[in-house]
């Protein structure tokens, strides 16, 4: 993700040089003028996400002694956990676009997509076994497949030839078709299930360019989780958590 946002960055840092430039030149031929004079208009987005969680444990979590069954797969007579984090992965993102236009510099934006991608639970576990401890890290993954339904207001910078600025907040409910809540149990690995529905909020910025025959986009956006997601079923990987709350990252591309 890091190289996402430099990439990203760097692109908006060749389209100040360009605006810097074009002041300083002639005007050059606007295309499509009116294109933004259309009550509504669609389009598509492709877009690579990196997902995670915002872990909270418990409140002193180092002090609780778990039980053998709690955490079955260790094969312990005693656990400790230590900590827990989360890993991001990368994944992608597509979709539909429908964008209302409710003045000179504000849009409404609807955005159905779909999103697949993997996040990873991180646990630092001592293992008590015949009466000797053994740090222990292990991980977890969730993979999901989410169904987005985001609703966007979008504020729009004035147009410099080509090129216009914006930014964008927004709220979106999501759907996870992979949702693991109700996968099988096994006693000789616990997963850990969440629930499927989620409610983000969201922030971004990004640039819109102007061809001769389409309005090409790039925008990097933000969304947090509001609900809980984890699913409490007495092992240590799910009662270990306080909250567990979705993190996303998305750098995408809009063809309108």
């Amino acid at each position: 993700m890091k190289r996402i946002i430099i990439t990203f960055l760097s692109l908006v840092l060749l389209v100040l040089a360009f605006s810097n430039d074009a002041t300083a030149q002639k005007k050059k031929v606007m295309n499509l003028p009116a294109y933004d004079l259309a009550p509504y208009h669609f389009g598509f987005i492709l877009g690579l996400n990196q997902m995670l969680f915002a872990v909270k444990p418990v409140e002193n979590l180092a002090f609780i002694k778990w039980e053998p069954e709690q955490a079955a797969d260790l094969f312990a007579d005693s656990v400790y956990v230590y900590g827990v984090t989360s890993t991001p992965t990368p994944g992608f993102t597509i979709g539909i676009l429908g964008n209302l236009r409710l003045g000179k510099y504000f849009d409404l934006r609807f955005i159905p997509s779909l999103s697949f991608g993997e996040r990873i639970l991180n646990y630092s576990v001592l293992a008590y076994k015949n009466e000797e401890g053994q740090f222990i890290e292990t991980s977890k993954s969730i993979t999901s497949t989410f169904i987005d339904f985001p609703l966007e207001f979008k504020y729009k910078s004035k147009r410099l030839n080509n090129v216009r600025g914006y930014v964008l907040v927004g709220a979106s409910y999501t759907l996870d078709l992979a949702s693991q809540k109700k996968a099988a149990k096994s006693s000789d690995d616990i997963t850990v299930k969440i629930n499927k529905n989620d409610l983000l909020l969201s922030a971004g910025v990004g640039f819109d360019f102007y061809t001769s025959y389409f309005k090409f986009g790039t925008q990097l956006k933000m969304s947090y989780g509001l609900n809980n997601l984890i699913k409490y079923e007495n092992n240590i990987y799910s009662n270990s958590i306080e909250t567990l709350r979705s993190k996303v990252f998305l750098i995408s591309f809009t063809f309108e």
